[in-house]
């Protein structure tokens, strides 16, 4: 059956500035790091991406190595969007990545001009598009000179091949001086893409002064802490979450110390009229220099609720200073070896 995008799509859905740029992003992005490789029925997917335009998410993230397989999240993606978005183009921003390892050999991962070039062409074809509105170095690489990592960013926009550039994972002192490179280069930093949640809160307050002193967005990923700011794990680690299969989230990040944070946050968020994903989700969004966060979905039910979110992004003074007791760092950033570099 064709595709109709919903007509009060744009209804519901906030969108923010990124940075000083003159591009919006919704307040709620959806990213396919999880749930759309080739291991889930693609149908499943074509529901939740459908879903998500219909609700006013116009931004759809992707790497190169998502999946599983690798790749696998990129040739789904590119085969709904031919089904279905290809109409809608101009209303999509769809960003992808390149940094951790993709292929064998020593060009197959980190932040060389070769290795960055090489992955964009590849997924674009896997995509099928002409190019990617966001094309992103998906790590700092220590053994490259960051001006060769920033000039193959400036090369993919310049070329056509991306209209933006962004990072992820970059320390406060790099992304400055990632900024200037570009700068130099005429390419701007469009935006940056951290870890950041209510455990996890490493990018305050350097990284979020650097993007605000450089006008560079934020879009925030795993604002969930990869579900664990749900209702899900309150009870402890149910058989068969993630958590329970010793993936990106071990079950060693659970603690009964990180547990008694996230049944004080549960308890907040009921206080709110919201669930607790609701509320992290609002809660990263309070800061005016974060522009959107990033969310996953298993269903088309987990994205409505997620994208709800957005329906209370208000909190009172005495609500923050009541979250702070509880919303402390909990050794769960996984990604903490870039940015530290």
């Amino acid at each position: 059956m064709t595709y109709v995008a919903a007509d009060d799509r744009y209804d519901r859905m906030r969108y923010n500035r990124c940075g000083r740029s003159g591009l919006l992003l919704p307040a709620v992005s959806l990213g396919l790091w999880q749930n759309f490789g080739h291991d889930r029925p693609l149908e499943t997917s074509r529901g939740i991406v459908r879903r998500a335009f219909d609700l006013g998410v116009t931004h759809f993230d992707l790497a190169n190595n998502y999946g599983p397989p690798y790749g696998s999240a990129e040739e789904n993606f590119g085969q709904l969007f031919r089904s279905d978005l290809a109409p809608y183009r101009d209303e999509l921003i769809i960003s992808t990545k390149a940094g951790y390892d993709m292929w064998p050999g020593p060009y197959g991962e980190w932040g060389s001009r070769k290795y960055l070039l090489a992955s964009l062409d590849q997924s674009l074809g896997r995509l099928g598009l002409d190019y990617v509105d966001i094309f992103y170095s998906h790590r700092f690489d220590p053994e490259t000179p960051l001006e060769e990592t920033m000039g193959a960013l400036d090369r993919a926009v310049r070329g056509g091949k991306a209209l933006y550039a962004g990072i992820s994972s970059y320390s406060a002192a790099k992304t400055r001086e990632a900024a200037a490179i570009l700068r130099d280069l005429g390419t701007p930093l469009l935006i940056h893409q951290p870890s950041y949640s209510m455990l996890n809160r490493w990018i305050e307050p350097e990284l979020l002064e650097v993007l605000g002193d450089e006008g560079v967005g934020c879009i925030v990923f795993s604002p969930l802490a990869q579900g664990m700011l749900t209702d899900k794990y309150l009870d402890g680690v149910p058989e068969g979450s993630r958590a329970s299969r010793h993936g990106s989230l071990s079950p060693d990040l659970i603690t009964d110390q990180t547990l008694a944070k996230i049944r004080g946050l549960n308890e907040i968020a009921a206080r709110r009229g919201q669930t607790l994903a609701q509320m992290a989700i609002a809660w990263t969004l309070r800061d005016p220099r974060v522009t959107s966060a990033l969310v996953g979905a298993s269903s088309v039910e987990q994205l409505d609720a997620n994208v709800a979110g957005v329906d209370n992004l208000d909190f009172t003074d005495d609500e923050l200073d009541e979250i702070d007791g509880y919303a402390t760092e909990s050794d769960i950033n996984i990604w903490a070896e870039s940015s530290r570099r």
